[in-house]
């Protein structure tokens, strides 16, 4: 039909050559899907901190756009902070939810006992762990 196909919003490529496209209407939508999670499922309203350590996988980028949505505060860690560094970051910051994958989801357990404020957990990944809510499910 002549027409330029459309640039994907968002773009993703790993070491290993795997490929994650989102058009704007499929990144919107799934936004506000994670977005719902937050706010629902979560208990998150807007203000409330977030604090999400990850790798730079795309469900990053699409936390980053749900707490945008919502007007939840993103606080981003890396995947290289150590235990002390967590339990610091939840207790300065005085998150509700705290956001990691299923292989750092170990570490970040360690410290939890310790967070008066927490109120969720939530794990990107395939895996699932007990207490925790899992966003691929969710989704």
């Amino acid at each position: 039909d002549g027409r330029k196909p459309a640039n994907p919003a968002f773009w993703w490529v790993n070491d290993e050559g795997e490929e994650v496209k989102w058009s704007f209407e499929e990144l919107g939508s799934l936004s506000r899907k994670a977005a719902n999670v937050l706010s629902g499922a979560c208990g998150l309203q807007r203000g409330d901190r977030v604090i999400a350590v990850l790798p730079r996988v795309p469900e990053w980028w699409l936390l980053n756009v749900a707490c945008m949505r919502t007007g939840i505060v993103l606080i981003p860690g890396t995947s290289q902070l150590t235990a002390k560094d967590i339990s610091y970051r939840l207790q300065a910051s005085k998150a509700k939810c705290i956001i990691t994958s299923d292989t750092l989801a170990p570490a970040v357990e360690s410290v939890l006992p310790g967070s008066q404020f927490l109120k969720s957990k939530l794990i990107v990944g395939q895996g699932s762990r007990a207490g925790w809510l899992n966003l691929k499910e969710l989704l």
